[in-house]
């Protein structure tokens, strides 16, 4: 029999073929699924990107804390540094010349008018006195004897023994003799008034502030130049005196009231009242000043202390108030940024009334219900846009492709 032809294995042959197209379809499938994360990658790049824009412009805008302005009064005082001094002082200087014999009230004793100080030994003043005697005496004794004359002639005149002329002469020489006795005794008043003054007194009730002399000590009369010999004050009244900056003038007129501290009492204060203003200002302070008349019957005050002056300044009802912060000063002057309706810009231009430390009260340009920046960014202009803290829909941090 003849050999059976050899059957051709099939599978062999197409199991090549199966494997080519598997892989087609499976590079196909990786390529879809690649294209589909590239395009979903892309799109959620750009959608971040966006978002990371519109984070980023919407940062840009600055973001600033409002309010209205208070328009409550606000009550203030102003400490000014201020000096005591007595109401009455007399500085005491000696009238005559010589030497103190003794004195009678050192420092701090109080006196009353005419209590003797010291009493004053002038040799000179005694022999003046003496020597003014004398003349007075000569000068009576001449007129006398000038009268004397007088009425002789006017005697002998009716049987023509003296002339006429003889008589005027006698007549005159007799007036010269009489003015010439007035003025010996004007002298020697002179000097006895002078002489009262070796008694140096008190010249009101007081208090001795100071003694500049002591026993045999050389006086001069008048100042000389010198120190005095006592000063008497009295100081049941004290006068206050304080500078006040000029700003500050028309808000305390005749009248104010004020309280004194002094450091020897502390914790308490003293009433004063303003009762006189120099109404000049000082060229080279800025300042006025003024006096107070202060009330001290109970003697707790020194005079020529330093002390402390505290003025409560008057205030309006009604004020529009803003932090001293929201003040903006630049080459067009004093400005506030306020924040319009579209919550942009719109700086104004202001006058200040009254400075009170962090806030200060408005005198024009700026009305109680607009919303004032209560702290501006540097070179904040009109018309730029911002953000109000606090307000509802404020944008925040974006999300990011990662946090996805």
């Amino acid at each position: 029999m003849p050999a059976a032809a050899p059957v051709a294995d099939t599978s062999i042959a197409t199991r090549p073929q199966l494997s080519r197209r598997g892989l087609t379809i499976a590079a196909a499938s990786v390529l879809s699924i690649a294209a589909v994360i590239v395009v979903v990658g892309i799109a959620t790049r750009k959608i971040a990107d966006a978002k990371l824009r519109e984070w980023t412009e919407t940062q840009a805008v600055p973001v600033v804390a409002v309010a209205l302005p208070d328009t409550h009064g606000k009550r203030t005082t102003l400490d000014l540094p201020g000096r005591l001094e007595a109401y009455t002082q007399a500085q005491i200087y000696a009238r005559v010349s010589g030497y103190i014999k003794e004195w009678k009230a050192d420092i701090g004793t109080p006196v009353k008018a005419g209590d003797l100080l010291a009493e004053i030994d002038a040799p000179d003043l005694d022999q003046q006195i003496m020597q003014a005697e004398a003349n007075l005496a000569s000068a009576k004794a001449n007129s006398v004897l000038s009268d004397l004359t007088l009425k002789r002639g006017q005697s002998l005149i009716t049987s023509y023994a003296i002339s006429q002329q003889d008589l005027d002469q006698r007549a005159a020489d007799a007036s010269n003799k009489e003015g010439l006795v007035r003025a010996a005794q004007a002298n020697l008043d002179q000097l006895r008034a002078l002489e009262q003054y070796k008694h140096v007194v008190a010249p009101f009730d007081g208090l001795v502030t100071a003694r500049s002399t002591d026993v045999g000590a050389l006086i001069n009369a008048g100042a000389g130049g010198g120190p005095p010999m006592f000063v008497v004050s009295r100081i049941n009244k004290l006068r206050g005196y304080v500078n006040v900056p000029q700003n500050y003038v028309p808000h305390i007129p005749i009248g104010t009231k004020a309280l004194i501290s002094v450091p020897e009492h502390p914790g308490r204060t003293f009433p004063g009242v303003v009762e006189a203003s120099s109404r000049a200002v000082d060229i080279a302070s800025g300042t006025t000043r003024m006096q107070l008349a202060i009330d001290n019957s109970a003697g707790e005050l020194m005079t020529g202390a330093f002390a402390t002056v505290t003025f409560e300044l008057p205030h309006p009802e009604i004020a529009v108030n803003v932090p001293a912060s929201a003040l903006i000063f630049n080459e067009k002057g004093l400005q506030i940024a306020t924040v319009a309706g579209d919550n942009r810009i719109l700086l104004k231009q202001i006058t200040i009334s009254r400075d009170m430390g962090n806030v200060v009260e408005i005198a024009s340009g700026l009305s109680a219900d607009e919303r004032v920046v209560q702290n501006p960014p540097d070179g904040v202009a009109t018309g730029d846009k911002v953000r109000i803290a606090g307000a509802p829909g404020t944008p925040g941090e974006p999300e990011t492709a990662e946090a996805k």
